[in-house]
C-alpha cells in the first residue's frame, strides 16, 4: 500500500518538529544519548540488487544486526515483519514475539498472495514454530484466523478482555511489532483500516513501559500520512518511538549486542 510508505517520514516529521522534546515519560533524554541513531528508509526502488521486496528488507536488516545493532523499524505495512524475523530469530536461543494489533495478521493468503500485510504472522511462525507469539489488542478474530491460532499455538489478548495486569510473564530476548491500528480510530485515526474499539495510547505506553529490559528490536508499523491529515497518528508513533528506544537502549546496555544474551 503506498500509504503506510510514506509513513516513516511523517514520524521523522513529528518527531523533530520542535512542538515536543526528546525526553521519555521517565525522563530520559534521547537527544543525550549516543547509543541510537536514524540510518534512513530502506530504498526498495534505489538498491540496484535482486530479489523480492522480502528479500531486500531481510538484506538490510541483517546488514544492521551484522554491525551488531538493535534495530527498531519503521514501516510500511505490516508484511515487513517476516522479513525482519528472518534476520532477527537465527541469532537468539529464543525469542517472545509481542504483536499489538487489531487483526491477528494470521491468514494463510490474501488475494493469492502469502507475503501480504494480512500474513507476516502466519509466515513467521511456519519457518519459526518455536517462537512465542503473544497478540495483544486483537477485535477481528475469524474463524480461519483461530484455527491457525491454534495451530501455531498462538497466545491472544483480545482488545475486550485486555489490562495490563493480564501481561504474561516473559522471559528471555522480546521482539515489539507495533501495528498502530490496535489503537482505537479515536486515538489513532490515520491507519488504512479502522477498527473501532481498540486500546488507548495509554494502555499501548504501558506495554511498552512494562516490558522486561530484554528487548532485541521492534517495529512501528501501519502509519497512513493520507488518512492522518492532523498528524495526531504520526505523533503518537512518534511518542511511542522514544518510549521503545528508552527500553532498547537500557537492553544494550544490560544485555549487550544482540546474540549475546
Amino acid at each position: 500500500m503506498l500509504g503506510p510508505a510514506e509513513g516513516p517520514d511523517a514520524i521523522r516529521r513529528v518527531l523533530n518538529n520542535g512542538a515536543s522534546n526528546m525526553s521519555t515519560e521517565s525522563g530520559f533524554d534521547l537527544s543525550e544519548s549516543d547509543l541510537w541513531s536514524d540510518v534512513g528508509n530502506i530504498g526498495l526502488d534505489e538498491l540496484g540488487v535482486p530479489g523480492t521486496v522480502v528479500e531486500v528488507i531481510e538484506r538490510e536488516i541483517t546488514r544492521r544486526l551484522d554491525e551488531n545493532s538493535r534495530v527498531l523499524v519503521l514501516g510500511g505495512d505490516h508484511s515487513i515483519l517476516f522479513p525482519i524475523m528472518k534476520s532477527t530469530r537465527p541469532r537468539h536461543e529464543s525469542i517472545t514475539l509481542i504483536q499489538l494489533d487489531a487483526h491477528s495478521d494470521l491468514y494463510d493468503e490474501l488475494d493469492g498472495d502469502r507475503y501480504s500485510h494480512a500474513c507476516p504472522a502466519a509466515r513467521t511462525m511456519e519457518l519459526f514454530p518455536d517462537i512465542r507469539l503473544i497478540q495483544i489488542g486483537i477485535r477481528t478474530l475469524n474463524s480461519h484466523q483461530k484455527e491457525q491460532a491454534e495451530r501455531f499455538g498462538v497466545e491472544i489478548f483480545t482488545a475486550r478482555e485486555w489490562s495490563i495486569e493480564h501481561l504474561p510473564m516473559i522471559h528471555g530476548p522480546v521482539y515489539l511489532s507495533l501495528d498502530l491500528d490496535v489503537l482505537d480510530p479515536a486515538f489513532a485515526p490515520g491507519v488504512s483500516h479502522h477498527e473501532p474499539g481498540g486500546l488507548s495510547t495509554r494502555q499501548v505506553l504501558q506495554i511498552i513501559q512494562a516490558l522486561p529490559d530484554n528487548l532485541i528490536g521492534a517495529d512501528i508499523v501501519e502509519l497512513n500520512p493520507r488518512r492522518d491529515p492532523s498528524e495526531l497518528t504520526a505523533a503518537v508513533a512518534a511518542k511511542c518511538l522514544k518510549e521503545i528506544l528508552e527500553k532498547m537502549i537500557v537492553s544494550l546496555q544490560i544485555l549487550g549486542p544482540p546474540g549475546t544474551e
